[in-house]
């Protein structure tokens, strides 16, 4: 049985502590690291060189692995991706991939980028993002992905934090305008410089992106340049918004070590190698499409997949014809694949590992998917803040994802502090190690509220020791709603609501939904005398504020008072009790 989570000092009567994770596996790929260099405060010198003395954190980065393998295996496939739009398959080696990677880096210098600055991307999943991924690293330059599901509320918050001087967006998306939002916010923000537009003609003003940025031999003016400029293992890299529970996203900032100790855990606990073709339907603009979809297939030699079309038809399609050896979605997604493989039956036989995360997984998907795919399923917890977290084992029961998040990865201690009201061990999750992210991008002080005197971050999940090493999560003890893996503005949702004429008090909960993560369920107190308010009034109210169709409640319920707490705050936990509902099982 494996060492697990420890519980907290300060559990009274009794404070039972369990020790972390041992497993220390070599995978190929990973080489070994140089010393550790002493610079910064006492703390961070000692913490660094921990990582690095165990094999977390390194003196390379993402670019070293990346010419490592176009100078060993120029040809290897690097990357196939897959535009839905044209229907075509574009494929780069490894020799490809770098040339594109300084091309990028380069025109980011063209453009007067300067080390540090930030650079904001939303596009759909497409080749390019592996080439700007690298590129700003190569040009010293940190990067901000944005899924291309915000809009201007989120959007407006995202630019101004960052301050980011170029802005690369789409013309259009879903309906929207994304082109003409991007000039607008050119035209009201004096930090963004820039804006280009991909897939047409964008507003008067903005660049072209595919000509501007592939089209030209920047590397010939600026190459030589790109050496001083690249960013060390320990530099901010990656900025990642997530919503949280407040008004205001976000940014979750990454250094390149952060996110290696998140690749090289997950890597080594299923025994990856340069063999990998990975492939994963979450958005190559969220962490697990960036770290787990991108980087880790890069750090190994291997090959990253990744399509546009979200379909389970298209993804079954895509596997099959590319050989994908791993492949990760939500539960609601698996359910739907599951559904697709029993009624059109594609041969897989490069499929190893079918890994699912960030909702509990039912009991009755560990029959299915043994039964459809002739694998077993793996279970994973992680945050923007930390990446994957704990896995599921193979060396764990077969059905074990169904009743376990997984053991911890890559030296993370996990430590939970008892509730009392709780049973079974029950309290909240605090991480901490070397996965851990290096802040909130110029958000320092709501950053160290989630942390400790002792540098434990508080991650708002309730969880329990699971009996063998690892955690089970149980709910939340901070108000949040998870949508298609990302996190619902509860608190923004909410004020939008109760402004409505016809709203007198208004509850926006999270409810059980076996078709995505949760369903958005918006609890309403009608104001006096006002007719019934309906979904579509709140649906219009939330589109006139801006705010992202995706974090749309899809169910209204009415209710004349709401259950309250002896000082009158809402119990959600109790409406979620009485309008959540079970699921089905797949037909």
């Amino acid at each position: 049985m494996r060492p697990g989570p420890q519980l907290s000092k300060r559990t009274k009567p009794i404070a039972k502590r369990f020790r972390k994770d041992e497993r220390a596996a070599a995978v190929s790929g990973f080489g070994r690291t140089r010393p550790p260099e002493q610079n910064g405060s006492a703390d961070m010198t000692t913490t660094s060189a921990s990582h690095r003395e165990r094999g977390w954190w390194r003196d390379e980065t993402f670019l070293d692995d990346l010419r490592r393998h176009a100078r060993d295996t120029p040809r290897k496939t690097a990357v196939i991706a897959r535009r839905q739009s044209d229907g075509r398959t574009h494929r780069l080696d490894y020799e490809r991939l770098a040339a594109m990677a300084d091309r990028c880096a380069s025109a980011l210098v063209e453009l007067g980028l300067r080390p540090g600055d930030v650079f904001a991307a939303q596009l759909t999943d497409r080749w390019e993002l592996a080439a700007l991924t690298l590129g700003c690293i190569r040009a010293g330059v940190v990067y901000c992905p944005l899924m291309k599901t915000y809009r201007r509320r989120e959007l407006d918050v995202m630019l101004r934090v960052t301050e980011a001087r170029v802005l690369v967006t789409m013309a259009e998306d879903n309906g929207d305008r994304l082109g003409e939002l991007g000039a607008e916010f050119a035209a009201e923000l004096p930090s963004l410089e820039r804006v280009f537009v991909a897939d047409g003609p964008g507003p008067e003003g903005t660049g072209e992106f595919e000509s501007f940025f592939f089209g030209t031999a920047w590397e010939e003016r600026h190459g030589h340049l790109l050496d001083e400029r690249e960013l060390g293992p320990d530099d901010p890299y990656l900025v990642l918004f997530t919503s949280g529970t407040t008004s205001d996203p976000k940014g979750v900032l990454h250094s390149q070590n952060t996110l290696y100790a998140a690749v090289r855990g997950e890597a080594e606990t299923f025994g990856l190698d340069e063999t990998l073709v990975m492939y994963t339907t979450a958005l190559y603009t969220h962490y697990t499409g960036v770290v787990q979809g991108m980087l880790m297939p890069l750090a190994l030699g291997g090959t990253m997949a990744f399509q546009d079309a979200k379909d389970p038809a298209d993804a079954l399609d895509f596997m099959a014809a590319h050989g994908v050896a791993f492949f990760y979605c939500a539960p609601f997604y698996l359910l739907s694949l599951i559904k697709e493989q029993r009624a059109a039956p594609r041969a897989l036989p490069a499929l190893t590992w079918l890994v699912s995360g960030s909702a509990p997984i039912p009991p009755y998907f560990i029959d299915e998917t043994r039964s459809v795919f002739g694998l077993r399923l793996y279970s994973l917890w992680g945050m923007t803040e930390n990446g994957p977290v704990t896995i599921t084992r193979p060396d764990d029961p077969e059905d074990w994802a169904a009743h376990s998040d997984g053991s911890p990865i890559a030296d993370m201690r996990l430590r939970i502090d008892p509730v009392s009201d709780r049973s079974g061990g029950e309290g909240v999750l605090w991480v901490k190690g070397p996965t851990q992210c290096l802040g909130y991008y110029r958000r320092d002080e709501l950053y160290a509220a989630d942390l400790d005197e002792d540098g434990w971050f508080d991650t708002g999940d309730l969880a329990r020791p699971d009996g063998r090493g690892g955690i089970r999560i149980t709910g939340r003890a901070k108000d949040m709603i998870l949508r298609n893996a990302n996190i619902a503005p509860v608190t923004d949702l909410e004020s939008i609501i109760g402004r409505h004429p016809g709203v007198r008090d208004v509850a926006v909960i999270g409810l059980p939904d076996e078709h995505e993560d949760e369903t958005i369920c918006a609890v309403v107190a009608p104001a006096p005398a006002a007719p019934p308010v309906t979904l579509d009034e709140l649906h219009r109210a939330l589109d006139g504020a801006g705010m992202t169709k995706a974090y749309w409640p899809r169910r209204l319920e009415l209710v004349e008072s709401f259950p309250t707490t002896a000082t009158g705050k809402i119990r959600k936990e109790e409406l979620r009790r009485r309008y959540g509902r079970t699921g089905h099982r797949p037909g």
